[in-house]
């Protein structure tokens, strides 16, 4: 790898952390932000933006850029962008089943269920114990399809891989909601 396209990762990567950490004490700050700051993180999201795409443009072969592209579309709610920037990423890797859910994810975003359904799969065939697109297969299934069925036989297995991790117990409530919690285990 070059050294520019290094410097330029490296560069990405600084402003993208600085980026989420202005954004997470935004969001925890005790009063109201000033109104001037509000657009400092639309703006550095454009910057990011604006480098990863000259990034790629540069070196398409750059893998970790196309998927840091995609990350920042889908930050900055591009749905169709993030879209093609995962498609480039998975074109020179297709079994990252982090980059299939989120491009799942920007499927379901823009209504075209069916894609989001068969990302979630494949990324699940992929690492059987990725838990994410079990939730997210189970969302597409429980809410856009209105399989209940699907959703929680998916649901059901997420909490077979993931039992007591984050979003456990709001999968339990879904599946109280669809009346099956009597058949799983209880929260440890």
């Amino acid at each position: 790898m070059k050294k520019e396209t290094l410097f330029f990762v490296a560069v990405a990567l600084i402003v993208g952390v600085l980026v989420g950490i202005l954004v997470s004490k935004g969001g925890k700050s005790p009063g109201p932000a000033p109104s001037s700051s509000s657009s400092a993180p639309a703006v550095n999201m454009q910057q990011d933006i604006q480098l990863m795409e000259k990034l790629v443009a540069n070196d398409p072969a750059n893998r970790g850029a196309w998927v840091q592209l995609g990350h920042a579309y889908f930050d900055s709610s591009q749905p169709v962008k993030a879209i093609e920037a995962y498609n480039k990423a998975l074109e020179l890797d297709p079994n990252d089943a982090d980059v299939l859910t989120d491009q799942g994810v920007m499927f379901r975003q823009l209504g075209w269920f069916d894609r989001a359904e068969e990302n979630f799969i494949k990324a699940n065939e992929i690492n059987p114990s990725h838990h994410q697109s079990l939730y997210n297969l189970g969302v597409v299934y429980r809410y856009d399809l209105q399989d209940m069925n699907r959703a929680r036989e998916v649901w059901t297995r997420y909490l077979q891989v993931n039992p007591s991790g984050p979003g456990s117990d709001s999968i339990r409530r879904e599946l109280d909601a669809l009346g099956s919690a009597s058949t799983l285990a209880p929260a440890k």
